[in-house]
């Protein structure tokens, strides 16, 4: 059974007349699911005078309270973690076992947050005159906005409330219009746990009409955009046009280097579950590879071998490997990208096709002598499909690596620890993968730089940025 949709506001489903909306489609099946309710100008001024109200009084709840509700709603997300996950993958399309996966690393996320937003700790620092008292204290920033993309409808949602609600703050979440249900399903969960009403609530709308409504609220202290670069940035100007904190995790093209001293076959068998995890739609997926001269023929045409005997299909069935994208427009991207490198002199090793006439399925692609101008190489592909270059000599493809502006996520294999340190050292990335391609944790931070954004979510620097410093300086009375 798909989620009812509906708003969350002040503690309270909301899905009555005289609103707009929207189909959510199943990617598989082009299938309407539910209509999805747009909140009203009125829906947003209640969500955040609710969400004021609610702060008050989860700013005075004593962490360890707060650490009790949050934790609760962990176990109920991992008790409901099988409806969940068919929920997100009927609306998103990502095969179950991921799914799974994704459900139950969220609950870990509000479970890690939940434990973290008792030690928030200040500090003391020694006087300069007799009996002063000097303390750092960490304080909630306030009322917070969260905007969040489709990709992982459960993981980003709840990295964001995890953060927020462990430091104190209330929050009100506009999760993405398409895949609805996941982030309703987790927010029922807040809601069954005894969270107080008004502390985290649920909007859905045009992206930028909300976004830009509630950024602009006197309420709102601070926000964090999941999405796109040039919506961040959007978003960052507004920010500075109201000195609002902002946490921007934004677009990626991660560098994958292959050296000479790996078993080239090993490497391409851990790329392609890399590669094709929810069909390429991921931030950190590995997107650009650097393969060695050496090894190079052996990895690309094991690579080809794996995506050519994947199979595509629902993300329901048991069988599925890789299942649909999320949306018609990524297969047109995917389309248009393959293309262009076609016609700038790239080989198709695999894939290059859509498949079918119903769903939004495109083969796992592989492209082998990619020249350095074709768009696929530029552009973040968000997708499956994997562009593969030689290189011979390390400067050469660490300049290779660190000249776009992208900074999110990088990964190297090489068997030389001396090799090891000297890349990881020379990448320009928030994250870097040496011999696997697990970057993200609930207590490791997650963060780009360059174009790829600013600030971080998930680890201690997850639950900072919705914390505050204040320093008292105390002497006693005259």
């Amino acid at each position: 059974m798909y989620e009812k949709l509906a708003l969350f506001i002040n503690g309270e489903w909301t899905n009555g007349s005289g609103r707009g909306g929207e189909d959510v489609i199943n990617p598989a099946t082009e299938a309407s699911l539910g209509r999805l309710p747009h909140a009203t100008v009125k829906d947003l001024d209640r969500a955040l005078e609710s969400a004021a109200k609610g702060y008050e009084i989860w700013r005075k709840t004593p962490a360890y309270d707060r650490a009790r509700i949050i934790k609760k709603a962990a176990d109920i997300v991992r008790a409901n973690a099988e409806s969940i996950a068919t929920t997100l993958t009927t609306e998103q399309g990502k095969v179950l076992a991921e799914a799974r996966i994704e459900v139950n690393v969220s609950a870990d996320i509000l479970e890690w947050y939940a434990e973290e937003g008792r030690r928030a700790y200040g500090r003391i620092i020694p006087g300069r005159m007799p009996n002063q008292r000097q303390m750092v204290v960490k304080e909630p920033i306030g009322v917070s906005a969260a905007f969040t993309p489709w990709n992982f409808p459960a993981l980003t949602p709840v990295r964001k409330i995890g953060g927020a609600l462990a430091a104190g703050c209330a929050l009100i979440i506009k999760a993405s219009e398409e895949t609805p249900g996941t982030c309703v399903a987790v927010v029922r969960a807040f809601q069954e746990a005894g969270l107080p009403p008004g502390v985290l609530n649920l909007v859905f709308g045009v992206p930028a009409e909300v976004s830009e409504h509630i950024i602009a609220s006197p309420i709102v202290r601070k926000f964090s955009f999941t999405g796109s670069i040039p919506v961040g940035k959007h978003l960052a100007r507004i920010a500075a046009d109201h000195m609002k904190r902002a946490t921007m995790e934004l677009g990626g093209h991660g560098p994958v280097i292959v050296f000479d001293d790996v078993d080239a076959e090993k490497v391409a068998a851990v790329a392609a579950v890399g590669k094709f995890r929810n069909a390429g739609q991921v931030c950190i997926s590995p997107t650009r590879f650097f393969v060695h001269d050496k090894v190079y023929d052996r990895f690309v045409e094991k690579f080809a071998s794996i995506a050519k005997g994947m199979k595509v299909g629902n993300g329901l069935d048991k069988d599925t490997q890789m299942g649909p994208m999320a949306n018609a427009r990524r297969v047109e991207a995917m389309e248009k990208l393959v293309g262009d490198a076609v016609q700038r002199g790239a080989k198709v090793a695999a894939g290059g096709q859509r498949l079918g006439n119903q769903g939004y399925f495109y083969a796992p692609t592989i492209l082998a002598d990619v020249p350095d101008d074709a768009r696929v190489m530029n552009d973040e592909p968000f997708g499956p499909v994997a562009p593969c270059v030689r290189f011979k000599e390390f400067g050469e493809v660490v300049h290779q690596a660190n000249k776009l502006p992208f900074g999110l996520a990088a990964y190297a294999f090489t068997n030389s620890t001396e090799r090891a340190t000297a890349v990881a050292d020379a990448l320009e990335s928030g994250m870097v993968g040496v011999n696997h391609f697990g970057v993200s944790l609930p207590e490791t931070p997650f963060g780009g730089v360059k174009e790829s954004g600013y600030g971080h979510e998930g680890g201690i620097e997850g639950l900072d940025a919705y914390l505050v410093s204040k320093f008292v300086s105390q002497l006693p009375t005259a």
